[in-house]
């Protein structure tokens, strides 16, 4: 189905981020807008229909900090494989990440990088650029021309910038811009080498661990930086109970700070690594269940505003490894809708704040219009059966790498189209 011309979506479960509402109804798209909605017995006519069953259906997920391997190691994920992975999970734009080889850090490989996506994804693509040159933390980049390129964001991904000189220019040159800086919330002393969260269960395992502090001290230095400079902050990955008080504060403060949490942080704990079971080696590492708890609290309440995949692909070589020398990251473009609602079946988080946190909030931190379902909105939707009961199979995933701590697992939900800009590009077969 095209974009263009009137579509119809009737008999659905509406999940508005934006109202905070989970009703019954029908939604108008015209020419790859959303036109009207309602929830009464009469209906607009319209060209096409779509008879949604009762599923719900909801603005598409916009996923910031995605990693495709392009340029220098396709093997492990290319614009065309991440593009139908995430149609197929319901996420209609990624925002990628510069931690590539090499870095995306001046006009020219971004361009490049931009180009190949439109080519061969079938949703939208949105690059973000390094901070500084090489992600070496030495030089920053020239963040004006790299805006003009496209770049929606800034961000040495987990390469933290440790130079406060360097940092405090490339964020008060940012605020000049009104460019947004993505930080990754960690101290690199104390977090080098490790492979698990301390604590008790690390230290049974005998694996090299980092405090939750270094999260928290990160978090502090650069929470002081952005009070010095008024720059613009996105923290990627919260992911402990100690980094939630300075947070809070500094949002009470005024600063423009948001913060994200990854999936993997919301649904697993430090003890599914069970006996050293590298598709569970995230970075930061997974955490203990009362973190867990305090992340859905924390989304509950609004002090982390944004859900992320944090789709990191990595081959089997760099998995198959003993723990502590295996690669971090997982893949998670087509399980991030599935796993999110393990929150919603377990009564932790309803439909409209899980999107708010997966599509209306990364929108509006991006300043995209999509992420809602209001008239004059961009047509990207998801359609999915919240209650459709599946056995994750990494064999199936349409990713080129199949890192996934889901494989086996019993998860619900499944999507069952996706639409960008009113166009299919997702039906399940």
């Amino acid at each position: 189905m095209s974009g263009a011309g009137t579509t119809l979506f009737t008999d659905a479960r509406l999940i508005d981020p934006e109202d905070g509402t989970d009703a019954p109804g029908w939604l108008l798209v015209k020419d790859g807008v959303i036109a009207a909605k309602g929830t009464g017995t009469e209906r607009p006519q319209a060209e096409h229909t779509v008879t949604c069953g009762g599923h719900c259906l909801a603005p598409g997920i916009v996923d910031i900090g995605v990693k495709v391997c392009e340029p220098g190691e396709r093997h492990k994920e290319s614009y065309r494989s991440a593009g139908l992975a995430a149609a197929a999970g319901g996420v209609t734009t990624m925002a990628t990440r510069p931690d590539t080889v090499p870095a995306i850090d001046s006009p020219e490989v971004l361009e490049f990088a931009r180009r190949r996506a439109n080519e061969a994804a079938p949703v939208n693509v949105l690059p973000m650029a390094a901070l500084t040159k090489g992600r070496a933390g030495a030089e920053m980049v020239e963040i004006g021309f790299l805006m003009d390129a496209g770049a929606v964001a800034f961000t040495d991904c987990d390469h933290v910038v440790t130079d406060t000189r360097v940092l405090a220019r490339a964020l008060s040159y940012a605020r000049s811009l009104g460019a947004l800086v993505i930080g990754h919330p960690q101290d690199p002393g104390l977090s080098a080498g490790a492979a698990a969260t301390s604590g008790k269960f690390a230290s049974l395992r005998g694996l090299p661990a980092v405090s939750p502090m270094a999260e928290r001290m990160g978090l502090d230095r650069d929470i002081a930086m952005i009070e010095m400079t008024g720059a613009r902050y996105h923290a990627d990955q919260i992911t402990t109970a100690r980094a939630l008080p300075p947070l809070t504060r500094a949002r009470r403060n005024g600063l423009d700070i948001t913060a994200g949490t990854s999936i993997h942080h919301l649904t697993l704990n430090e003890l599914d690594v069970a006996d050293y079971r590298t598709f569970f080696k995230v970075k930061p590492p997974l955490r203990s269940e009362e973190d867990r708890q305090a992340m859905i609290e924390a989304l509950r309440e609004g002090v982390i505003d944004i859900i992320s995949s944090m789709h990191t692909p990595q081959d089997e070589e760099s998995k198959r490894l003993p723990f502590e020398a295996a690669a971090s990251g997982a893949v998670a473009l087509e399980t991030l809708l599935p796993a999110a609602l393990r929150l919603y079946h377990a009564d932790a988080l309803d439909l409209p704040t899980l999107w708010r946190a997966m599509s209306l909030n990364p929108a509006r931190r991006l300043g995209l219009d999509c992420g809602r379902l209001s008239p004059g909105a961009p047509a990207d939707l998801v359609l999915f059966d919240a209650g459709k009961p599946i056995v994750l199979d990494r064999f199936a995933l349409r990713s080129k790498s199949k890192n996934t701590p889901f494989d086996g697992a019993r998860l619900q939900g499944r999507v069952m189209a996706t639409y960008v800009a009113g166009a299919q590009v997702y039906e399940v077969a």
